[in-house]
């Protein structure tokens, strides 16, 4: 898991079947100091976010996929969670 910002939309009207009516965003991951740096996904947005909102990412495969709740779909990313607000100890 990690955090990003949602830093834009991705449009494409033909796609595989089991990602037709979900939401596409890209993000940009947060460094720890809460900076974006220059990692940049694709993710499904299970939650309503939208650009500008700082989000909770799940990645890389299998816990990523299950979450949508949809059996094989073909995803990596996916946003899990929309952050109120980031705490790190100095």
């Amino acid at each position: 898991m990690w955090a990003a910002e949602v830093i834009g939309t991705v449009v494409a009207t033909r796609k595989h079947q089991k990602l037709v009516g979900q939401k596409l965003l890209i993000v940009r991951r947060l460094g720890r100091d809460g900076k974006l740096t220059e990692a940049e996904s694709v993710a499904v947005d299970t939650v309503g976010a939208g650009v500008g909102d700082r989000v909770l990412v799940l990645k890389e495969g299998g816990s990523a996929a299950m979450s949508m709740g949809i059996p094989g779909p073909p995803v990596n990313v996916v946003i899990a969670g929309i952050i109120d607000e980031i705490y790190v100890k100095q």
